[in-house]
């Protein structure tokens, strides 16, 4: 076993985290649903999420079985949908293709949607005592640290560096506690600000720490400049009820409800076009406050305009709109902004 393995193996086992929601079980459906959960989220915020999910849909068969919709519902709010999406899909496919299993081949499990080289090794380790190699996040900055590898990490010729590397300091043995070790480590000690060196256990042999580089390791990503786009979402409301219509399955908030959208562009007759489009007549309302929301590759200005039904418009010609009460649609799978959307109206916007 390599030092650095060694170290980290003890390390781990004494002050590691050891009491998280999905630890301390090799249920293979539990580790990978909260694996993916906790892909690009912080754990803080993975665990209710987590635990809900879970008395929700407690079976790989019970997730295959939810439709899309149950699915989503219980995701709203965590964001990257499509996470959801690939969970569902996979559950469907280990029902038609793996007798309801979840696969052991490493291989194998990659070819399930949404699973990658890394979170499968992840749940080979955990669920199957495997050996295999981890490289999220966390543990690419604690190996550019420690062994002093400039370059972005998610460049190609550095994460095959990086790759190369995290197989040649894989233990034989105590996978659990080395792969759980690696990213307890990234996620509470070699941390991206503010690294906690003095309590590493690889300190003596981190070259970035010889070598002051701890604030520079590992290298950013290049900066690009961030495009915005605008929108307006037409808020159909009569009393306590709104309209909400089904997203493309595919794009941003794929297959979640939301309101009505319309191009920013330029100045809209909002009845002309809520009769038009929906059958519906309509005032127009003051329009609430401007929402930004940030996605990985651009920011949005959301627009809210509000719209009041002259007559009740069950009938509205989309076909996938839908009327709720807006404490019904809060408990609907939407995205954040149209959450902050119905909370603003709930309080007496």
């Amino acid at each position: 076993m390599t030092d650095f393995a060694n170290r980290l193996i003890s390390w781990q086992k004494i002050h590691g985290r050891h009491d998280l929601p999905w630890q301390n079980t090799t249920d293979p459906y539990a580790i990978w649903v909260s694996e993916i959960m906790l892909q690009q989220t912080q754990v803080s915020a993975v665990i209710g999420y987590y635990a809900k999910f879970m008395a929700r849909f407690p079976t790989i068969a019970d997730l295959a079985n939810a439709t899309q919709d149950e699915v989503l519902q219980h995701w709203s709010g965590l964001g990257y949908y499509s996470r959801a999406r690939n969970l569902h899909h996979a559950a469907q496919t280990m029902m038609d293709e793996h007798a309801g299993q979840f696969p052991q081949d490493f291989n194998t499990i990659q070819t399930l949607s949404g699973i990658g080289r890394s979170t499968a090794a992840a749940i080979a380790s955990f669920a199957f005592n495997q050996v295999q190699t981890i490289l999220d996040g966390n543990v690419k900055r604690v190996l550019a640290r420690h062994f002093a590898i400039s370059g972005w990490t998610s460049a190609p010729k550095t994460e095959k560096t990086l790759w190369q590397l995290a197989e040649s300091l894989l233990p034989q043995s105590d996978m659990v506690a080395y792969t759980q070790g690696l990213m307890d480590l990234g996620a509470t000690i070699c941390t991206r600000s503010k690294p906690k060196c003095t309590a590493c256990p690889l300190v003596s042999t981190c070259m970035a720490y010889q070598q002051q580089l701890t604030t520079v390791l590992p290298t950013p990503k290049p900066k690009k400049s961030i495009p915005e786009k605008s929108t307006t979402m037409l808020i159909l409301r009569q009393g306590n009820e709104v309209m909400l219509v089904k997203r493309p399955a595919t794009g941003i908030w794929g297959g979640l409800w939301s309101f009505p959208e319309i191009d920013d562009h330029e100045q809209q007759d909002y009845v002309a076009l809520a009769l038009s489009q929906f059958g519906i007549n309509t005032t127009v309302d003051a329009p609430l406050a401007t929402i930004s929301h940030v996605f990985t590759h651009f920011k949005l200005h959301i627009k809210p305009q509000l719209l009041t039904v002259n007559k009740h418009a069950l009938q509205a010609r989309e076909a996938n709109a839908v009327w709720l009460d807006i404490e019904d649609a809060l408990g609907a799978a939407i995205p954040t902004p149209v959450r902050n959307i119905l909370l603003q109206l709930k309080h007496g916007a």
